[in-house]
């Protein structure tokens, strides 16, 4: 029997590896508040990042909730229908006012001619997403942000070791966020971070997420706990031992799709991210199936798929007061979440594994085509075939 295949599987560190550090923090009592593994691996990370000033946090949403506060964000702030929803709920939480703009169709991060258009005199901020892990167009942004007065926090939950020709992307912008959740590349089982572009305001951030204490008895701010636990700072540090050759495995998984599924009509490869996050297609009208039933072909067969990212955050429930006359408003979002699926892609994966969920595709399609005409031919199938 086949084994269940998922979109992502964490990235873990041996257990034996792990016991002595437990062990440690046993002895010691020290579960939280800056502890020894918080502080070793917060300046650890940041060195493997290529970033000075790191604030780790419990959580990638509660860090992008403590950088709208560090700025003192206020009004409108432009963002993305095609994301994750905790981008647009760290916005509402600070009651401030999402306005959602279009994507481009070669990144699908925010269009930078959408952002322009959109400004108001309440416009404060601009909240791009690096959407897959693949960079945003940080050079047109932050002059759209500088011209306009306009603060930049990058919802950068994607982009852990990317870089581009200067260094990290998560340097640019006034802030950079980062989640460390199981599902991403590089994972602390919980956590998050913010990059801070200076000392000044990495304390600003280190007493957000600590209620707002300077020392025992001096409160200089409202803050929350955001604090990352010992536990997973020490989950973090030895994930770090580890992750190159994961960052090796995922380009190899990676490569073989693209290698495989190139020039199938129908089939539309994403544009590839540096640090291999994902693996998203689009499913056009060539294909035989609908990206649906392809969906579905997938999950009888234990592969489970997911459509990152369907619906759009304007089409959820929580926010219709946000919908911007329908598809029209949105037509290259709409186009993509209508039709995106992500294949499974982690460094659990075999390439045994790689080439059942290519022969899904192939079965699924070879199944249509007995059923209704169509111009994919068999040696575009033969493609597919090991």
């Amino acid at each position: 029997m086949n084994k269940d295949l998922y979109v992502s599987s964490p990235l873990l560190p041996e257990l034996d590896d792990f016991i002595p550090y437990l062990r440690t923090i046993w002895q010691s009592k020290r579960l939280t508040n800056a502890g020894p593994f918080h502080q070793a691996f917060e300046q650890a990370l940041a060195d493997y990042l290529g970033v000075e000033h790191l604030s780790l946090f419990n959580n990638g949403t509660t860090a992008l909730m403590a950088s709208l506060q560090a700025l003192a964000i206020d009004g409108e702030v432009i963002t993305t229908p095609y994301t994750f929803a905790a981008t647009a709920h760290a916005l509402v939480w600070n009651r401030l006012t999402p306005v959602f703009v279009d994507i481009d169709p070669q990144t699908f991060n925010l269009d930078p001619a959408a952002i322009e258009a959109a400004i108001t005199p309440r416009t404060r901020a601009i909240l791009p997403v690096h959407c897959y892990g693949v960079p945003c167009d940080v050079d047109a942004i932050g002059e759209i942000a500088r011209r306009y007065g306009l603060r930049v926090i990058y919802d950068a939950a994607h982009a852990f070791a990317v870089r581009d020709g200067q260094g990290s992307v998560l340097r640019h912008g006034d802030m950079s966020i980062l989640s460390l959740h199981a599902t991403k590349v590089f994972n602390t089982f919980e956590g998050g971070a913010i990059i801070s572009p200076t000392l000044e305001t990495k304390r600003l951030v280190d007493q957000l997420r600590n209620f707002g204490f300077v020392d025992e008895t001096t409160v200089v701010t409202c803050g929350i706990n955001g604090k990352m636990n010992e536990i997973s700072a020490a989950v973090g540090l030895l994930q770090l031992t580890q992750i190159d050759a994961a960052l090796h495995k995922r380009a190899t998984l990676d490569a073989l799709y693209r290698k495989r599924l190139a020039c199938v009509p129908g089939i539309t490869l994403c544009r590839e991210a540096a640090n291999h996050g994902y693996f998203p297609i689009l499913i056009e009208d060539a294909y035989p199936l609908s990206r649906d039933q392809l969906y579905d072909a997938f999950r009888q067969q234990q592969i489970f798929t997911r459509r990152y990212f369907y619906p759009l955050v304007t089409d959820m429930a929580a926010y219709r007061q946000h919908q911007q006359a329908g598809v029209a408003a949105l037509p290259v979002a709409n186009h993509v979440a209508q039709r995106v699926i992500c294949l499974p892609l982690h460094p659990d994966l075999s390439l045994n594994d790689v080439e059942r969920v290519l022969a899904v595709i192939c079965t699924a399609s070879s199944a249509a085509l007995r059923s209704r005409a169509t111009p994919f031919s068999v040696s575009d199938l033969k493609r597919l075939q090991p």
